[in-house]
């Protein structure tokens, strides 16, 4: 089931094929790879051009400056790569260096020799120039070749009856539709390749960009323990009290006579005191469920599972307790889902998965409904996601028009982190 809507070039050969030749995803590719052909040669001959003259003016100063170029040629290989990146993948690939901290060449020189990013760039402007070139060469080459060869067949095959040409500029029409696919894919490739090799590492960050997610899980861990005191205050406070009135209200009914003028009075207060200790119920499980603290993620999955009018298939099956901040992510991704569920997708069923794979939780949600789901749109999914990146976790969502919906959250768990649980299970509902 391809993602919608599509971002890239590799999502997109999940499209059906009428959908996918009617996009712009072949063409986007095909420009994509000529330009990686025509940038590949051109840096190429630019290195060669630069050894060259600093093998020839070693002897002076300037010869010293074009070794330094060949160094930093690939900046601008990678700054020119990053915005021809947007032809087959629509999300940003952002650029690693730090600000310079003074104006001025020498600053400049001396901060980006200094930077891992700009070795990474050098590596990738090499293995462009000495081997992706070629190979965006080939296949922009094959593509061309099979397009003059079988649609100039009627022009150059003079020898040959008029049939057998038409017959074989007929056979290029299919042909080059299919063709359609290995240059996606390749340009997909390259492109995930390029965005692996460019792409920021943590150690590229600024150190205030670090502090700044560092002090953001601190605050998201600083919420939580004010919500579980809020929910301890208004599980042992309020709640109780207003079972207590509630147990008042009843014993009180039961010392007047029916007839009495005050009787109705105490029904309705009753009534009014009932509503009140559901809405009191209902809040604490939104401020932060006792059952997650209690009993874990499985069980706090049923309950919000019993709770949603439709049915729902649940299977979370955890070998241990999580540590608190990924059970309660895992448990409001699982919620907030199901509310998204119940209140847009017109869904007459829904299904909720829940294991561990190779050290990440999986969290999935899914419906039989109308799908659509747009995370600009609003509907929650924006706040899903960013909580779900305080712990490093990952968000995909699959929701074409006409349904189904998938949502699939995974987040690492670190090694040794597991916690001692008491049994527990969510049953299906």
């Amino acid at each position: 089931m391809p993602l919608m809507p599509v971002r890239n070039a590799l999502e997109a050969l999940t499209l059906r094929p009428t959908e996918f030749l009617r996009s712009a995803w072949p063409w986007r590719s095909l420009v994509y790879l000529s330009g990686g052909a025509f940038l590949g040669f051109a840096t190429l001959l630019a290195v060669i051009a630069l050894i060259l003259v600093g093998a020839v003016l070693s002897i002076v100063v300037i010869g010293l400056a074009a070794y330094v170029a060949t160094i930093l040629c690939g900046v601008v290989v990678a700054r020119m790569e990053r915005r021809r990146v947007r032809l087959v993948d629509l999300e940003e690939l952002p650029d690693p260096h730090r600000p310079v901290p003074r104006p001025g060449m020498r600053a400049w020189l001396a901060t980006r020799l200094r930077e891992q990013a700009t070795w990474r760039e050098l590596g990738y402007a090499t293995l462009s120039a000495s081997l992706l070139c070629w190979m965006d060469t080939l296949v922009v080459g094959g593509v061309f070749y099979e397009v003059l060869t079988t649609f100039g067949a009627p022009f150059y095959m003079n020898d040959e009856p008029m049939t057998s040409r038409l017959a074989l500029a007929a056979v290029g029409v299919p042909l080059t539709l299919v063709l359609a696919w290995p240059v996606t894919a390749w340009a997909g490739a390259r492109a995930a390749m390029a965005r692996a090799i460019l792409a920021p590492r943590a150690h590229d960050a600024d150190e205030k960009l670090i502090e700044v997610t560092r002090s953001r899980a601190r605050l998201v861990d600083a919420f939580e323990v004010e919500r579980r005191r809020i929910e301890r205050d208004l599980h042992d406070g309020a709640q109780q009290r207003m079972v207590a009135m509630n147990i008042q209200l009843g014993m009180a009914r039961l010392e007047l006579p029916p007839d009495s003028p005050a009787m109705s009075y105490l029904v309705e207060a009753q009534k009014l005191a009932k509503q009140a200790l559901t809405e009191i119920r209902e809040l604490i499980r939104g401020v932060h469920p006792k059952v997650l603290t209690d009993r874990g993620l499985a069980a706090a999955a049923g309950e919000v599972a019993s709770t949603v009018p439709l049915p729902v298939d649940l299977n979370v099956s955890l070998p241990d307790r999580l540590p608190p901040a990924l059970e309660i992510t895992a448990y409001f991704v699982i919620a907030e889902a199901l509310a998204n569920v119940t209140k847009h997708s017109g869904a007459t069923r829904a299904s909720v998965f829940g294991r561990v794979d190779q050290g990440r939780l999986i969290v999935e949600v899914r419906d039989d409904g109308r799908g659509g789901a747009d995370p600009a749109a609003g509907s929650g999914l924006l706040g899903l996601v960013d909580r779900v990146s305080v712990v490093d976790g990952t968000v995909a969502i699959a929701s074409p028009p006409g349904g189904p919906t998938a949502l699939r959250v995974e987040i690492p768990v670190p090694a040794g982190a597991w916690r001692t649980t008491v049994s527990s299970s969510g049953r299906p509902r």
